[in-house]
């Protein structure tokens, strides 16, 4: 089994390293499109409608930077992935970034040869059980059957909680959230695992979900963002500074209400270079000043994205904590635009 994992994380990082050789932003520009791979299905992150037209907090990144790069957020292929088939969609070229509810690790980093562009929601995992279980703690689910997705540090996460905690469990194995959500509705198993966000989302969809609890404990620190090939820096800087330029927004009070007048220029010498009216800071990645701007007006600042898709008054209903502002005692934050 281990050298069958060594050798699919080799073969992942040589494909990363061959189609992270030529330029992704020429490639895209070249395409007229963008395609960013995304869940298959997550209510609030990526999910298509009726129609097939794709939303969700993770789409609206990718239709930023869509905006940013192309002038257009609606030139965008989004491309459905399992945990299992995310990253050689990636490492082969197939996406141009990964917009996916993925951890940022060391060996996704570093051995399977992908660059995070930076955290777009701050996670940990937890646990949903029905509420006739009877349980209030993970630390009583000794014995559980666990729906659990392949191929995910969540997997590996479970592993290690139940070992620590001297218990045992029987995994029943999934490849996609909507398998996981059957399952577990279906009473294939007795407990569902994956990001905490994740959870929320998918007892949204549940026909009752005041059936369903969301146990208190969070066993790990999940940093979830997008990630991109190695060896094409250029198209890192433009991903990973148009998620910064979301989060700038939100903490400059830039709004898809006032971004037009703003764009006329401020006495904010930052929110100028943001929004292309004093200096060229997208000429140093061979796009144009208004770069962020687009990205911005697509769908608004962090803020407004994180309110409409998953925040407390939607079904996901999922509060900021983590993923509010540093000034307002979360962890987002933005390195400075000059």
């Amino acid at each position: 089994m281990k050298k069958h994992l060594l050798l699919g994380a080799l073969a992942v990082a040589g494909l990363a390293a061959g189609a992270a050789s030529g330029a992704t932003l020429d490639d895209v520009k070249a395409r007229g499109k963008l395609k960013c791979g995304v869940t298959t299905g997550l209510v609030g992150f990526a999910a298509p409608d009726a129609n097939g037209n794709w939303a969700g907090f993770d789409v609206s990144y990718c239709r930023a930077l869509a905006a940013a790069v192309l002038g257009d957020q609606n030139a965008i292929e989004f491309v459905p992935t399992t945990g299992k088939t995310r990253f050689t969609a990636l490492a082969s070229g197939e996406v141009d970034v990964l917009a996916r509810n993925t951890t940022w690790t060391f060996s996704r980093d570093v051995d399977l040869k992908f660059e995070f562009v930076g955290i777009n929601y701050y996670d940990g995992q937890g646990f949903m059980v029905p509420k006739s279980l009877g349980v209030s703690s993970a630390k009583e689910l000794d014995g559980a059957t666990v729906c659990i997705q392949t191929g995910t540090t969540t997997e590996l996460n479970l592993a290690d909680f139940f070992r620590s905690n001297n218990m045992d469990y029987e995994p029943v194995p999934i490849e996609t959230n909507a398998e996981a959500q059957q399952q577990f509705l279906a009473g294939a198993c007795d407990v569902y695992t994956t990001d905490a966000s994740g959870l929320a989302a998918t007892r949204a969809t549940f026909e009752n979900p005041g059936d369903y609890v969301i146990l208190p404990e969070i066993i790990s620190k999940e940093p979830l963002g997008p990630l991109v090939r190695h060896g094409d820096q250029e198209w890192g800087d433009i991903a990973r500074w148009t998620l910064n330029a979301l989060i700038s927004a939100e903490e400059l009070g830039i709004t898809s209400a006032n971004i037009d007048e703003l764009a006329k220029g401020t006495n904010n010498p930052e929110i100028n270079r943001i929004l292309g009216t004093e200096g060229d800071l997208g000429g140093m990645f061979r796009l144009d000043k208004q770069w962020a701007y687009r990205a911005i007006k697509a769908g608004g600042n962090y803020g407004e994205l994180f309110e409409k898709h998953i925040g407390e008054s939607t079904p996901v209903g999922l509060a900021r904590g983590l993923n509010a502002q540093w000034k307002d005692g979360g962890l987002l934050y933005s390195p400075p635009f000059r």
